[in-house]
């Protein structure tokens, strides 16, 4: 459903057992989700803890829902009304490109449970000012800022053994 600019809802059936990357990239009227795997609050599909897709429309602000532990590859690649994400304990892993070209991201608080920023995380987030990676994060992925133009504070917890290639670039 790429590209569905018109896209206001889904519903996912009880029959559907997978869900791949990026199904509903640029669906930018997307609202909500029905049915099974949406969160309470149906702007997320979760399936066994990983967020796979988010619901942009009306959305400048979002905290990511409990039960989530991973944000998966591309689910809020483009998303350009999103001004602030909150990522609450729980969540581990922030997947491949899970925030790029989130154009009009300002503020980014990262959990306490968060041990690994992968590649392209939050590459092109070219509003984003400053990141605080906590102490729980080990690992910071290849090109994981890169192309973050308004970038001016970077705090890095202790506990970061590996920064890969770029990372800031």
């Amino acid at each position: 459903f790429q590209m569905c600019y018109a896209l206001t809802s889904v519903t996912i059936p009880d029959s559907v057992k997978t869900i791949g990357e990026q199904p509903f990239h640029k669906c930018f009227k997307l609202g909500a989700f029905n049915g099974k795997y949406a969160t309470v609050d149906k702007r997320c599909l979760v399936i066994d803890g990983v967020l796979n897709s988010y619901a942009p429309a009306g959305q400048t602000e979002y905290t990511i829902p409990e039960g989530v532990t991973t944000i998966g590859a591309y689910s809020f690649e483009g998303t350009y009304g999103l001004v602030k994400i909150t990522i609450p304990k729980g969540v581990t892993l922030i997947d491949d490109r899970a925030f790029e070209d989130c154009t009009n991201l300002k503020s980014v608080i990262i959990g306490p449970s968060v041990k690994k920023i992968s590649a392209y995380a939050f590459s092109q987030c070219k509003a984003l000012l400053e990141i605080t990676i906590p102490d729980s994060v080990t690992s910071i992925g290849r090109y994981a800022f890169d192309l973050c133009s308004a970038l001016i504070s970077v705090a890095i917890g202790n506990n970061v053994t590996s920064i890969g290639n770029n990372a800031f670039d």
